[in-house]
């Protein structure tokens, strides 16, 4: 009889923590060279495959996407321009951004040219992730010598909420003449 209720109570305790368990949502795949290549077809049909990644262009920027499977990495990049030409105060500018508005993309440099960036392991990055980070690197492009954002929220606890407010109160003054 003992051994009855045993069984039974491990039955029911089995049962109330599957209840209990929330239900897991839906896992994405691994992200692959293959499933990358769907996604920036989707972003861009007329995307190229090249090497080991793809050339696409969103909001008029040319981005290219780089993988590498062995290292588990990829890469997006917009080129800005030229790195010969940086001033100091640009470079200072440009951490800053790194350190609060950039968000998930980042300024660098290689091979003599100015970056926006999006570094991620490939097989940990979800579809979601990849977008945002793209969205981010472009926006950073575009925004280079303005606002250097990465177009969302700021992190925060840096210098570029200031620096943006001087902006804005600047264009606001400039408005108060007109």
């Amino acid at each position: 009889m003992i051994r009855l209720a045993l069984i039974f109570f491990l039955a029911a305790g089995s049962l109330m923590a599957q209840e209990a368990q929330p239900e897991q949502p839906d896992v994405e795949p691994a992200m692959t060279y293959e499933r990358l290549g769907k996604i920036l077809f989707a972003l861009d049909p007329e995307a190229q495959p090249f090497g080991s990644g793809f050339q696409l262009t969103i909001s008029e920027q040319t981005v290219l996407v780089v993988t590498d499977t062995t290292l588990d990495r990829m890469r997006a990049l917009v080129a800005i321009g030229s790195a010969e030409d940086l001033s100091p105060a640009d470079l200072q500018r440009m951490m800053q951004a790194n350190f609060d508005s950039t968000l998930d993309a980042r300024y660098a440099i290689a091979n003599g040219t100015l970056w926006a960036a999006f570094i991620h392991p490939l097989s940990r990055l979800d579809k979601d992730q990849l977008i945002s980070g793209l969205a981010q690197t472009v926006n950073i492009a575009i925004t280079y010598g303005t606002l250097y954002t990465g177009g969302a929220a700021e992190f925060g606890g840096g210098d570029s909420h200031d620096l943006q407010r001087e902006l804005l109160e600047e264009l606001l003054k400039k408005g108060e003449e007109i």
